[in-house]
């Protein structure tokens, strides 16, 4: 890879290989998956229950660690850092939205969006602090808890701390899952519009053709590799591609 592409990728894997147990019950969830998530850009990793995908991005966010081959985040070789200096990685330069919102229950929203960086010791942009409170629509509620907020709510204050130490990477996993449509769709406004306004890079799992729709560009896996990746995503050629995966499925698997 030239120097040129390494400074247009945010994050990447190479000769992805994750193995699950040992033996006869060994589970391969990935198998040699190369691909590069670029800097300023939404992508979205799609494929079926089982295709290696919320694996993928757990290694690619050093959440977990490959059986072998290569994980990057910019040009630092995640499986060359110490349990240390991969937990200062991952607080510094990479941000996290989860399905269960993973927000502190006993923290206001304000505090909820500044953890990382009161985690850091650092002191938070203001001017980037109050452009995000104003982008996730909360700035009333700023010292109200978890607990007193509707689930979209949550998932803004979640997408909100993601981004609030200017991370390298935001990686959400199935950020829309327990959302009803009309705060999914907030959601994803917020994620694109971070990586449209601000250059920031996202990289999100999901099983929703309409959320994928949101990215600028699709990866699939299929059965822990890389079968296809697709520029400017609709909902409706997202499903056509996820339907093929189906049939192609059921042919393999045959009659009953």
């Amino acid at each position: 890879m030239t120097t040129a592409t390494l400074a247009r990728t945010a994050a990447r894997v190479e000769n992805a290989v994750k193995v699950y147990g040992s033996g006869a019950t060994a589970v391969r969830a990935l198998d040699g998956v190369s691909v590069e998530f670029r800097t300023g850009r939404f992508t979205a990793i799609m494929g079926p229950s089982g295709s290696g995908k919320s694996t993928l991005m757990h290694c690619a966010a050093g959440l977990d660690t490959l059986t072998e081959g290569s994980a990057y985040l910019g040009d630092t070789e995640l499986s060359a850092l110490d349990d240390r200096r991969l937990t200062l990685l991952r607080r510094d330069r990479i941000g996290f939205v989860f399905q269960a919102f993973n927000l502190v229950p006993t923290l206001t929203v304000a505090e909820n969006i500044t953890l990382p960086t009161d985690l850091a010791g650092v002191r938070p942009d203001g001017e980037w602090l109050d452009a995000l409170i104003d982008a996730v629509g909360l700035r009333d509620r700023l010292r109200h808890r978890p607990a007193e907020l509707s689930g979209g709510q949550q998932q803004r204050v979640a997408v909100a701390r993601a981004f609030a130490n200017r991370p390298d990477v935001v990686f959400a996993d199935e950020p829309t899952g327990n959302l009803d449509s009309r705060s999914g769709e907030e959601v994803l406004g917020l994620l694109g519009g971070a990586v449209r306004g601000s250059a920031r890079t996202v990289v999100m799992v999901t099983h929703d053709p309409v959320a994928a729709a949101h990215a600028d560009e699709v990866v699939f896996l299929a059965d822990g590799r890389l079968v296809d990746r697709m520029e400017h995503p609709t909902a409706e050629k997202v499903l056509d591609r996820m339907k093929a995966f189906d049939a192609t499925t059921s042919r393999e698997e045959g009659p009953s």
